[in-house]
Formats: C-alpha cells, sequence, structure tokens
C-alpha cells in the first residue's frame, strides 16, 4: 500500500490489516442496532406483531423480552469469557454468538400479523447474538492493538459501526417510505426484506474478522485439559483478585454510572420526542443525523485522546452531556432536536468507545474475554437504573421535562468516580 494511503490509515487508528479487519465488525453489527434495535422492529411489532395486543400489553411484553435477553447476555458473559481465555476460543464463541443473531434477524421476515410470540422471541435471540458477539469482539482488541493504539482502534471502530449502521438504516428507511420505488408490494415487504438486508450485512461483514484476526495463543496443555468448571474456577478466582485491579474495577463502576446516563438519553430520545410534540420525520432525521455525525466525531475523539489523554476526553463528553440534558429540558421545536440530536452525534460514540479501550488498557492480556464478560454485566445493568430514575421523576414531578435533569446524576456520579481512577498504576498493575 503505498505511503500516503498508510500514513492517512494510521492516522485514523488503521494501519495493519489486523486492525481493519477486527473494525469492520462494528460496521457489520451496528446495522442490527439501528434497523432492528431503534428504528424499524419496534415499530413494526407495535403495528403488525402485536395487532389486537392493546398498547400497554404489547409494550409490557416487548419490555420483558428486552430484559430476559439482556440478563441472559450479562449473565452468560463472563462465564463463557472465562472458557473462552482458557480455551483459545474468543473467535469461535463470536462466531457462534454472530450466527445465532443472524439467523434470528433474518427469520423476522416470518413474522406476519399477531405473531408477537415469535417476533419477541427472535427478537431475544437477535440480542443475546449481538450482545453475545460483542463480548468476544471487545476481548480481541488488546491482542491486535499496542497500548498506544487502543484508543484510536477503538474509536476507530465506533466510527465505522456509525457510518455501516446509518447507510443501511438510510437505505431501509427508503424501502419502506417509498415500497414501489424498490419493487415490494407495501411497507410490510419492504419490512421484512430490511430485515434479511440486515442479516446478510451482519455476516456478509463479519467474515474479514473471521479470516484475518489471529485468534489470541493459549497453552495447549491447558487448554486441552478446560471445560466449564475451569471456567467457574478461573471466574471465582477473578473476582477474588479484582483488589489487585482496582482501577480496572473502579473504571467498570465509574462506566456503568455514566453509561445509564448516556442510555437513558438514548432510550428516551424518541418518546420524549414524540410527548413534545415532534414528529414522525424529524424524530427519523435525527437518528439519522446521529449516525453521520458520530462518524466524524468518533475519530476526532480518537485524535483528542491521543494528545491529552482519554480521561479527559470522556470528562469532557460527561460535561457536555449534562448541557444537552438541559438543553432537553428547555426543548420546544424540531430545530431544538435536531440541535441536541448533533449535540448527541458529537460525543455518543467517542466516550463509549474511549471507556472500551481504557478498560482494555487495565486488564490483564490473558484474561480479556473474563474482564469483558465482567464489562457486559455492568453495560447490561447500566440499562437498569436511569429509565427506572426518569421514570420515578415523572411520576414525582408529572412532568417528562422535569424528568430529562434527573439523567444528570449520572454523568456527575460517573465523572467522580472516573477522576479517581489512575490508568498509569492501573496499567502497570495489568502488566504485573
Amino acid at each position: 500500500m503505498a505511503a500516503p494511503a498508510l500514513s492517512w490509515l494510521s492516522r485514523l487508528g488503521l494501519h495493519r490489516p489486523e486492525l481493519r479487519a477486527w473494525a469492520w465488525y462494528d460496521w457489520a453489527n451496528s446495522a442490527f442496532m439501528t434497523t432492528v434495535v431503534a428504528a424499524v422492529f419496534p415499530i413494526y411489532y407495535a403495528k403488525v406483531a402485536a395487532d389486537g395486543l392493546g398498547d400497554a400489553t404489547a409494550t409490557f411484553r416487548f419490555g420483558i423480552a428486552t430484559t430476559i435477553a439482556l440478563t441472559a447476555t450479562a449473565v452468560l458473559s463472563p462465564i463463557l469469557g472465562a472458557l473462552a481465555d482458557a480455551t483459545g476460543g474468543k473467535k469461535r464463541l463470536l462466531a457462534a454468538f454472530a450466527g445465532i443473531g443472524i439467523a434470528a434477524t433474518a427469520g423476522l421476515a416470518l413474522v406476519g400479523r399477531g405473531d408477537w410470540g415469535l417476533a419477541l422471541a427472535l427478537f431475544m435471540l437477535g440480542n443475546i447474538g449481538i450482545f453475545g458477539s460483542m463480548t468476544f469482539y471487545d476481548a480481541l482488541l488488546p491482542h491486535i492493538a499496542k497500548p498506544e493504539e487502543l484508543d484510536r482502534v477503538s474509536t476507530a471502530g465506533y466510527a465505522l459501526g456509525y457510518l455501516g449502521g446509518g447507510v443501511l438504516l438510510a437505505i431501509n428507511l427508503a424501502w419502506i417510505q417509498q415500497p414501489a420505488w424498490f419493487g415490494f408490494a407495501d411497507a410490510g415487504a419492504a419490512t421484512r426484506a430490511a430485515f434479511v438486508s440486515v442479516a446478510v450485512w451482519w455476516a456478509l461483514f463479519s467474515i474479514p474478522l473471521l479470516r484475518r484476526v489471529p485468534e489470541p495463543a493459549v497453552d495447549p496443555a491447558a487448554a486441552a485439559g478446560a471445560s466449564f468448571r475451569t471456567a467457574f474456577v478461573r471466574l471465582t478466582h477473578t473476582l477474588r483478585e479484582l483488589r489487585r485491579y482496582r482501577h480496572a474495577f473502579t473504571m467498570l463502576v465509574a462506566f456503568m454510572l455514566y453509561n445509564d446516563g448516556i442510555g437513558t438519553i438514548i432510550r428516551m430520545a424518541t418518546l420524549y420526542g414524540t410527548q413534545v410534540g415532534i414528529d414522525q420525520g424529524s424524530l427519523i432525521g435525527a437518528l439519522l443525523l446521529v449516525q453521520f455525525i458520530g462518524v466524524p466525531a468518533a475519530f476526532l475523539f480518537g485524535a483528542v485522546a491521543s494528545k491529552v489523554g482519554a480521561k479527559p476526553a470522556i470528562l469532557g463528553a460527561l460535561v457536555l452531556y449534562t448541557v444537552i440534558s438541559v438543553l432537553a429540558f428547555r426543548m420546544t421545536t424540531a430545530s431544538d432536536f435536531m440541535i441536541l440530536a448533533a449535540l448527541v452525534g458529537l460525543v455518543q460514540g467517542g466516550s463509549q468507545a474511549l471507556s472500551r479501550s481504557v478498560f482494555a488498557s487495565l486488564i490483564p492480556k490473558d484474561r480479556t474475554a473474563e474482564f469483558f464478560g465482567f464489562f457486559a454485566v455492568f453495560e447490561k445493568f447500566a440499562g437498569i437504573f436511569g429509565p427506572l430514575l426518569f421514570s420515578a421523576a415523572v411520576a414525582l414531578t408529572r412532568s417528562n421535562r422535569a424528568a430529562i435533569l434527573s439523567v444528570i446524576l449520572f454523568f456527575v456520579a460517573g465523572g467522580a468516580l472516573l477522576v479517581t481512577v489512575d490508568i498509569d498504576e492501573g496499567r502497570r498493575a495489568a502488566e504485573r
């Protein structure tokens, strides 16, 4: 490859084949998050699959299904992570979970009117597939990137994820909005085709990682004798030894707190916008805006982190999230909502990518899948308390506007805890 191209890729954190192959998996799976989780499936479920259930029942069952999927992933991730570290099976387990998610996503095309049970079962399997695969995907990062490359490579992955998820979502929305232009009988047929397109996209762009990223080496003798019992023993040992990695543990708790605030904004934004009078077109436009602004913004965060450090960059993002919460409290028009979407796009991917890279630098390299299993547990718990506090604030104040300010507590608490994390000392502990 020509030197100018290598120089450009180096600035982005993608200058080696294995780094580019690894980052393509973010591009691959993000289509599920945008089309299935965020935009298309919830509407299809409410209008088609849950037809006849009633809004309250449909919403309740959707929430229960989501909780079951996240809980299953949280329980399985540390156990399977420990097994993957012991056996050298990170890529095999990644492929297995991705396969489950891909098959379930394609299966959504079979969901018809009133098929709420099938829809939710496939949706749960899809969520288990993507979140399970991400545990092992994240665990590969410290093995392919040098310590000084972690921030850039992680943010590059998030940037490609934003771009890939946004591109396919835009295509899918075009199909659904104008089905006749693309040869579909109606919007329902276009929606079912969109689910199949996500499955194909996810499968196709997973191939580079499976082919190019090497499986981290383990002791063959130890791997041959490894079993689920070995995994439980390793897991118990790690839990006892967490005090040796106190900065990694503190980072986990800080991440859980501020990521709960981030997740609450993501999950509540569409509902909040609808309730203050923002039309559906503006809501969809805002979602696409977040995706495409997130691409350069994630790369920018990687560059900033290389200059000032990852921790100050994350803290800066939390300050901006606090500002976003205050602006959301004052929001009245679709233009205001678009401005907020642009601001979220600036910090969402970068803050989460740097959190991943910081944690990766604080853990021992022979236990990455195990530790990222714990990371997955904390990440899933981060989806519980924010919406709960938001709902409680609505109940107390009778105002969605007042409730949006409650999210600030998570940014303040998480940021305060993050300040106490000594990254250099944590890295030395991991190396020892």
